[in-house]
């Protein structure tokens, strides 16, 4: 709890970088770039340099806006006519936008919020743990060895990823250390135009794939009005198209029409009404695609007209047959609100764990692999497309002013943890650390259970299974707790006093200043 500010990551020493910033004079878009390079370093399974970030921001002024820190695909992609690999150079087919968004968000910061940090200045403590070592996380080391039979085919991986310990055991990054002064030093576009990018551009073509300078030097983030959706006295934001934030929402607001309020906390009710909305809501998704090469129109799926409709279609008694495809994809939330109510609401990732495996040249950055998100119709992959996109972190504003800023990791499991965060805060009044380690399920398949069955945390309780089961859902246990449920985090604003927390999910933690 804090009145000046808190911050909240997937990591302790981000989290720890971001609540320095703020008590250093930054503000919540500075604390949250300082905190997403650490991340970038020691979260490097999940995030880094070589992949992408969504940005939301809000302020007591009313200024909402999201910052889609997508890449797009290589002007060079005519061949893939058999779509996108998800491992290997091939799929290293969509620029890497993280850095760009950083500096977009630096640039919004400067001229909206009187951010007077220099750029460069909040690298220096990624650049420190890439040099000196950090000791591995546990999801690190989870995903390093549950990778291990592949990680030998990956160009560049072994060398940068799986033997660079020092003597103590931690783990070290000597080339992205470079890379990171090299950005400090010639600024973040260098990232896209000059040495660093040309160095870049070499790499991942001797690696493979199809991305070139040009490639690079077209990478832009693109600023835009967040979708909205009114919800129990708060307005909720999220990120438009190519995301599926609009998923999220109309989940939502399903769910208001349904009165969830009404089901009782974590009864057999409550968790049938979520699951039914979230299929309501995925039904529809696939249709989301680049609105620059769509006439996607998304405002029309939050009508009221339209959000009764899908209401009207969930049976309370009984579940939807649900033998749909599940995405899969890593990520790692963030979020800051400084002391005048300024806040962010960011996710950063290479989508799978470890991304393409594509390290590349000697820069020490692995390149993401989003292009395997590509699929047909309107997604299908273009020169310069951005691919559909599972990222979509959130804010809820009461009374205009941030309230609740919220997101997770876990592809098609984001809309799911969302929803059943979101009802625990606003319908049954929650804090959010008993938000956090209440019971989840998750809707699909997952990298261990390849059934489309609906998986709860055990702690749900026997009954809540039971009567689960004999609606019509196919029911599987996941253990108390596990990460397979989303890695989350968490902050509410009431006046000037500020909650905050991370998944117990997962290594992340919320610090107040």
């Amino acid at each position: 709890m804090g009145s000046a500010g808190i911050v909240t990551s997937a990591h302790p020493l981000a989290s720890e970088e971001g609540r320095r910033v703020l008590a250093a004079g930054g503000n919540a878009i500075e604390a949250t770039i300082a905190m997403g390079a650490v991340l970038a370093v020691i979260y490097p399974h999940f995030c880094g340099l070589g992949g992408d970030a969504v940005w939301l921001v809000a302020d007591r002024d009313g200024r909402q806006d999201c910052f889609l820190g997508i890449g797009q695909a290589a002007q060079n992609c005519s061949d893939y006519i058999d779509g996108v690999p998800v491992r290997g150079p091939r799929s290293a087919a969509t620029t890497a936008c993280l850095i760009d968004s950083w500096d977009h968000a630096h640039r919004y910061s400067a001229n909206h919020w009187a951010g007077k940090i220099p750029f460069g200045d909040l690298m220096q403590r990624a650049t420190e743990l890439a040099e000196a070592g950090f000791p591995p996380s546990r999801s690190q080391q989870f995903w390093l060895d549950f990778r291990k039979d592949e990680l030998e085919g990956w160009p560049g991986f072994a060398a940068a990823f799986d033997t660079r310990r020092n003597d103590s055991g931690s783990f070290v990054q000597k080339e992205l250390a470079r890379t990171l002064r090299a950005i400090a030093k010639d600024g973040p576009r260098s990232f896209y135009e000059g040495d660093l990018a040309h160095r870049i551009a070499i790499g991942l073509e001797q690696a493979g794939s199809p991305l070139r300078l040009g490639d690079l030097v077209a990478t832009r983030t693109q600023q835009c009005t967040p979708l909205a959706l009114d919800y129990y006295g708060h307005t909720l934001l999220a990120p438009p198209a190519p995301t599926q934030g609009v998923a999220t929402l109309m989940a939502m607001g399903i769910l208001e029409r349904l009165d969830v309020g009404s089901a009782g906390h974590a009864t057999p009710d409550y968790y049938h009404l979520l699951v039914e909305a979230i299929k309501q809501a995925f039904l529809q998704r696939g249709e989301i695609a680049d609105p620059d090469f769509s006439d996607l129109q998304l405002e029309t799926w939050l009508r009221p007209d339209a959000l009764e409709r899908q209401a009207a279609r969930v049976d309370r008694r009984a579940a939807l047959y649900w033998p749909q495809t599940f995405k899969t994809g890593d990520t790692v939330f963030l979020a800051a609100t400084d002391a005048a109510g300024r806040s962010t609401s960011v996710l950063q990732s290479i989508y799978f764990d470890w991304g393409s495996g594509v390290t590349v040249g000697d820069t020490g950055i692995l390149w993401q692999n989003r292009g395997g998100a590509f699929s047909t119709g309107a997604n299908r992959i273009r020169p310069g497309a951005r691919p559909f996109y599972t990222l979509n972190p959130g804010i809820a504003l009461r009374d205009g002013r941030p309230r609740i800023l919220y997101g997770t990791q876990g592809a098609d499991g984001q809309p799911q943890t969302l929803v059943t965060l979101l009802t625990r805060l606003i319908n049954f009044g929650l804090d959010p650390v008993a938000a956090l380690d209440a019971p989840r399920f998750l809707l699909g398949r997952t990298f261990s259970d390849s059934r489309d069955n609906l998986k709860l945390e055990q702690h749900a309780g026997e009954t809540v299974f039971s009567n689960l089961a004999s609606r019509g859902h196919e029911m599987a246990t996941l253990e108390p707790k596990s990460p397979i449920a989303g890695q989350a985090g968490l902050i509410m604003l009431d006046g000037d006093v500020a909650w905050g927390a991370h998944d117990p999910r997962g290594d992340g933690v919320a610090f107040s200043v």
